[in-house]
């Protein structure tokens, strides 16, 4: 038999399979299945992926806070956290890419700055202060965006 032919002389029963038939029912169920939990996965990475930036950010605010409340010295290390968790939280939660992306290297360069400094100075935790409220003001006043009838 060569490979071209589509019978097998010792199988009687078997048919030509033409190259345009549809797939059977269980492995079109099977590949449902798979699109299924795949966003399924996406979401629970995302959701792990917030709660850890908004952990990261809220330690570093936290003693920014405490240190403008309290008057004393930070290192550079609670600002670190702060700009690593916003970068890892833009990362879950912005959906425009170009904002998303921008916000990341923002976040980055911010946290790269201060390490190269290597000092924190009133007026820094003053901006990071400032800028968390506007940016948590914004956000409690945003519409939540409403999903799509074929979404879940």
């Amino acid at each position: 038999m060569t490979p071209t032919d589509p019978i097998d002389p010792q199988q009687p029963d078997a048919e030509p399979v033409p190259s345009s038939a549809s797939p059977r029912p269980s492995d079109e169920r099977d590949r449902r299945d798979q699109m299924d939990r795949e966003p399924e996965e996406d979401r629970q990475f995302n959701t792990a992926e917030m709660m850890v930036g908004v952990a990261m950010m809220f330690v570093g605010f936290l003693n920014v806070l405490l240190s403008i409340s309290g008057g004393f010295e930070i290192n550079v290390v609670p600002l670190l956290l702060y700009f690593a968790g916003m970068a890892v939280w833009a990362h879950a939660t912005i959906a425009n890419l170009a904002i998303r992306y921008t916000v990341i290297t923002v976040a980055v360069t911010f946290a790269l700055g201060f390490f190269h400094y290597g000092e924190v100075l009133f007026w820094h935790k003053q901006v990071v202060f400032w800028a968390t409220i506007a940016i948590v003001a914004y956000f409690m006043f945003q519409p939540a965006l409403e999903k799509k009838k074929g979404d879940r």
